[in-house]
């Protein structure tokens, strides 16, 4: 009796950390399934979905283990579910085989100007690159570019520095003509049709504000609902860039919705993180090449790059004959 009598305080602690632990975890799930970006901390909390996935997987199992039944099926159930949409970003994505020109998009986050630009220039040449998309772009930084012989590979630019991280830029292998975004966004973005040889491509390199500023996730909204949708009547076009968002948020399930295809997620690359490249923040993805989902994806890269906290992200995909 003495015993049972010491046993049920530690089992009613146990259920009562088990019911935490459950409640936390619907409600992260319940974020991303129901699109809820309400606060920079609920967005936060989406951000990290594939964490909270196998998170639940775990306690559903502890729970069962346990014999908490409606505890383990709860968290069994929910988890499951999110275990089917974050899954198939590990398995290529049947894609149309199309013949056409070839296109290789390089984007980078530089952190305030502070990315290694050698080894940027470096990385434009060992991947071919056509079109690199720059986000973070200073003064300084297209200085240093420069100095590391960018325009020896890349010729056309249209640059937007500034300083901070509000400046962006892309630069070319082929000639390129200056674009206006349709709506304005917190940052300058820039935009440009390139002339690839035997198709063009409208590129628009992407920088989102961050939702989790202290002003909240409005701006963040905004500027993800600003950007443009595929154009059927038009060239093909491409987002590359610092988004801000993964896969999970529902402003970036939305573009998708529109005509677009993540690089990443065509090829089996979609829980790749690239943002932190270091620090104690669990890693997750923000940086993404959005591309026209008349293009088939058939390669896509995430690229180590010193002196910023993003890596980069290299994709090729294939413009298809008219």
């Amino acid at each position: 009796m003495v015993a049972l009598a010491e046993r049920r305080p530690r089992r009613k602690a146990v259920t009562f950390l088990l019911v935490l632990a459950t409640v936390a975890f619907c409600a992260a799930a319940a974020l991303r399934l129901l699109g809820i970006d309400g606060t920079r901390h609920m967005v936060a909390t989406t951000a990290l979905t594939p964490y909270s996935a196998a998170a639940g997987v775990l306690l559903a199992a502890v729970a069962l283990l346990l014999r908490r039944w409606a505890l383990g099926t709860t968290a069994l159930l929910l988890s499951l579910v999110l275990v089917a949409a974050v899954a198939p970003r590990a398995f290529p994505d049947p894609r149309p085989v199309g013949t056409g020109q070839d296109v290789r998009v390089l984007s980078a986050n530089l952190h305030h100007g502070g990315a290694d630009a050698a080894a940027l220039v470096g990385a434009v040449r060992d991947h071919r690159v056509d079109v690199l998309a720059l986000q973070e772009l200073t003064p300084g930084a297209v200085a240093a570019l420069d100095r590391a012989g960018l325009a020896d590979v890349l010729p056309h630019r249209v640059f937007l520095p500034a300083p901070g991280a509000a400046g962006s830029g892309l630069a070319a292998r082929h000639p390129l003509t200056t674009r206006a975004l349709p709506a304005r966004t917190t940052f300058p973005q820039a935009a440009a049709l390139v002339s690839v040889p035997g198709a063009d491509v409208e590129v628009v390199s992407v920088h989102t504000l961050a939702p989790t500023v202290p002003g909240g996730p409005v701006p963040w909204q905004r500027d993800l609902a600003g950007l443009p949708e595929r154009d059927l009547d038009g060239p093909v076009r491409v987002l590359a860039g610092d988004f801000n968002a993964t896969l999970d948020h529902v402003g970036l399930r939305r573009l998708l919705n529109r005509g677009y295809v993540d690089a990443a997620d065509q090829v089996c690359e979609g829980l790749t993180p690239t943002w932190p490249s270091r620090g104690y923040w669990p890693p997750v993805v923000l940086d993404h090449v959005l591309v026209d989902n008349r293009c088939p994806v058939e390669e896509f890269r995430v690229l180590d790059l010193p002196g910023t906290d993003h890596r980069a992200v290299v994709t090729r995909f294939v413009v298809p004959d008219p």
